[in-house]
């Protein structure tokens, strides 16, 4: 199978500057994981040059294997309990104003990693009382003790991505489901959160798909949207079905305004963490 040449709009800039230098040198040395690196982000250059980045937890092994997903799939090892005052001090040292959390899914775990995303999220509100926390979580298998667990260190966004739309779910993702994962989000915003989601688009999804998939956010409290171009990380993965022009991202971020979303990032290159900052200066 053959990857479908991109278009000229899809064009990234890897041009590093001596920020970029920083978080790199820090990732490496706290032996961090980034889902800029493991998921392969086409902004890893421009976030990492204005100093933001999306850390990992819970190592960068992950028990799905999600058809849409660069991150590796396989046993993942025991969570590392020195990790969030690695996570804290990077933080600091990095003076990040804004910082999301991301990670792989913990199956394997009895509480699927909620516990050690609370310390995560703790230790560096501790640590950073001034920078703002995003995370982004998998579902949990919507198990509600588990999401309050987390719910529990306050973060300032709580976030879980729909990934695509609803007929294509069983053909991307593994094992989470459409209806699960609105789950999720519904129990995320009644814990009082702002609730955020992101789908990609470019797998064969119709525009009346893309507006059901809103309007099913809506209904369940997600305020935030982010919509973005898949890029297939390789030949194995699923392949991308067209490519979406950025006259088409515009449109559809004017469309999910008009229905009511708070804050929307729609373009080619926009990924769930891209211009994360940006959405909280606006509650």
């Amino acid at each position: 199978m053959n990857i479908r040449r991109k278009p000229e709009w899809l064009r990234i800039s890897r041009k590093a500057t001596e920020q970029y230098a920083l978080v790199n040198s820090l990732v490496h040395e706290h032996c961090l994981h980034t889902i800029c690196q493991s998921g392969k982000c086409p902004n890893q250059a421009e976030c990492w040059s204005r100093g933001t980045a999306t850390f990992m937890i819970l190592g960068n092994i992950c028990t799905r294997g999600c058809k849409f997903c660069a991150t590796q799939t396989g046993r993942p090892l025991p969570p590392d309990d020195a990790e969030p005052d690695k996570l804290a001090k990077s933080v600091s040292t990095m003076h990040l104003k804004h910082v999301i959390l991301t990670s792989v899914t913990r199956d394997d775990l009895p509480d699927e990693g909620a516990e050690h995303w609370k310390r995560c999220i703790e230790t560096i509100k501790k640590e950073c009382p001034d920078t703002t926390i995003e995370i982004l979580t998998p579902d949990f298998n919507q198990r509600e003790e588990l999401i309050a667990k987390v719910a529990e260190a306050r973060p300032d966004v709580f976030s879980h991505n729909l990934e695509t739309i609803e007929r294509l779910t069983p053909e991307v993702r593994s094992k989470a489901t459409y209806r699960g994962s609105l789950q999720t989000l519904e129990i995320i915003h009644a814990q009082g959160f702002i609730t955020k989601t992101g789908i990609m688009l470019g797998l064969g999804e119709t525009e009346k798909e893309i507006l059901q998939t809103m309007d099913d956010a809506l209904f369940v409290g997600v305020s935030n949207l982010t919509l973005g171009q898949y890029l297939q990380p390789s030949s194995k993965h699923f392949p991308v079905a067209d490519y979406i022009t950025p006259e088409k991202f515009e449109e559809y971020k004017q469309i999910a305004l008009q229905k009511g979303f708070k804050h929307v990032e729609s373009a080619p290159l926009v990924r769930s963490s891209y211009h994360a900052e940006l959405a909280l200066k606006k509650e």
